[in-house]
């Protein structure tokens, strides 16, 4: 009996110091995993971090306020470093408006994020677009806040 708890005693500590172990590695950045808040070149976790991956809008626009073009100008050129990678332009508004009013609104920011960019010399043959309107809030709530962050083009790979 004393046997068995020394013994998974001891299996608890070696269990615990491999969970160590590979957090650690981890943490380094080492092969075969992305280190703390260190994304692999060319991902959308690359795109999100180091570009931005979307751009927001005002209240019933689907105009690029100048915060936006230049988000887009970033994207443009991270597009043209990774060829390889095709997109899609996600349309998004606000709760407010009636669904159909949403969906064309979300599809007006996707086509101007997507017009933009293609004026910045992407291919057009890599982009697509879709609206979801209202149906994919980023910010859960009925205040101005989530409002403004769910008014939205989000640029995705596919």
């Amino acid at each position: 009996m004393l046997k068995m708890k020394l013994l998974s005693a001891f299996a608890a500590v070696a269990l615990l110091a491999a969970c160590g172990d590979s957090s650690d590695s981890a943490n380094t950045g080492g092969a075969g995993g992305a280190g703390a808040g260190v994304a692999r070149p060319g991902s959308q976790e690359d795109l999100a971090q180091n570009v931005g991956d979307r751009v927001f809008f005002d209240t019933a626009r689907n105009t690029l306020r100048t915060d936006a073009r230049a988000t887009l100008d970033r994207q443009a050129a991270w597009l043209q470093q990774y060829p390889q990678n095709n997109v899609q332009l996600q349309g998004n508004a606000d709760e407010r408006g009636t669904r159909e009013y949403n969906i064309a609104l979300g599809q007006r920011r996707a086509n101007a994020a997507r017009e933009y960019l293609a004026a910045r010399g992407v291919a057009a043959s890599r982009m697509n677009t879709i609206s979801f309107g209202k149906d994919r809030p980023t910010a859960l709530g009925s205040d101005e806040s989530s409002w403004s962050q769910n008014r939205n083009a989000t640029t995705v790979l596919r």
